[in-house]
């Protein structure tokens, strides 16, 4: 028995709106594909079965969505506190990419890093490029109050006796991850739990909105 033309067409489109995809381009972060495709970047790693944010040119990520959807850019949305939480995990997935390296010193990589060049690193993978300083990194974005703190936003500290002497980046629920030069690594530890840094706060910035 054969199948209609109008059946036969329905097929195909449902064939193209269930397999869409996107496919990596150069210069592109999984943050930046999930803004173009209006898929949330956790969202994507889950369908992709990502164990991290790291991508390559030419790859072929699954959108979950239909063709027509996935080639659509986003448009802008109000954010609500579940976005804000689902922006938070991607923050956290790219954070904990560079959890446990040695701290150097003017280091700026998996060998050895500072804490300028470890927010440099994991911003780099949300496809923002921060300046190498931590001084240079105070002077970006825009000041959010102690209260508004939320997942993705530089944390800044007077460790050396003038400001931004110290970056770090949070993570929600008071949380931040920074290369800690006393614990040798880089880490996930309190922010204002922790009397250190709560005494020596100078600030937030915000650079990923």
């Amino acid at each position: 028995m054969k199948l209609s033309c109008a059946l036969l067409t329905v097929l195909a489109l449902f064939s193209a709106a269930s397999a869409a995809t996107y496919t990596v381009k150069p210069g592109d972060t999984l943050y930046s594909i999930a803004k173009a495709t209006g898929v949330d970047a956790p969202t994507l790693m889950k369908l992709n079965r990502l164990g991290s944010t790291t991508i390559q040119v030419g790859q072929k990520l699954s959108t979950g969505g239909s063709a027509q959807t996935a080639a659509r850019p986003a448009q802008a949305a109000p954010a609500t506190p579940a976005a804000r939480n689902t922006g938070g995990a991607y923050v956290r997935a790219a954070a904990s990419n560079f959890l446990g390296i040695r701290y150097v010193l003017g280091g700026t990589g998996r060998g050895g890093i500072d804490c300028s060049a470890y927010t440099m690193n994991v911003f780099r993978q949300l496809g923002i490029s921060l300046p190498r300083t931590a001084a240079a990194q105070w002077r970006v974005g825009s000041a959010v109050s102690r209260r508004d703190l939320r997942a993705g936003d530089l944390v800044f500290f007077n460790t050396m006796g003038r400001t931004a002497s110290h970056v770090g980046i949070y993570l929600g629920d008071g949380l931040m991850a920074n290369a800690n030069s006393y614990q040798g690594r880089t880490v996930i530890e309190p922010l204002f739990g922790n009397a250190y840094w709560a005494n020596r706060y100078d600030g937030a910035r915000r650079v990923l909105n």
